[in-house]
């Protein structure tokens, strides 16, 4: 049985998940935008802007990526936890 302070760490550890998930989701669909609207800048001969905005996307997507699994790994942990007790 759990104590109600481990029931609310659970609670905000789940909460915090959420959030990092929806901020995942909605800055790597931004990202991507931004990164196509750099390949479509190279395409159309500005090849230094569509370099530095297509990095720019893809960086900021593999951190946001990153951020994401960070978060799911802490809730795999939590129930490895909660199965151990």
């Amino acid at each position: 049985m759990l104590t109600p302070d481990q029931s609310e760490i659970i609670k905000e550890r789940l909460r915090q998940a959420r959030l990092s998930f929806n901020l995942a989701l909605a800055t790597t669909a931004t990202c991507a935008l931004v990164g196509f609207c750099g390949i479509g800048l190279v395409l159309l001969g500005k090849a230094p802007e569509g370099t530095i905005t297509t990095t720019g996307g893809l960086s900021a997507t593999v951190y946001c990526l990153k951020l994401a699994r960070d978060a799911n790994d802490r809730l795999d942990e939590l129930a490895k936890d909660l199965n151990d007790d």
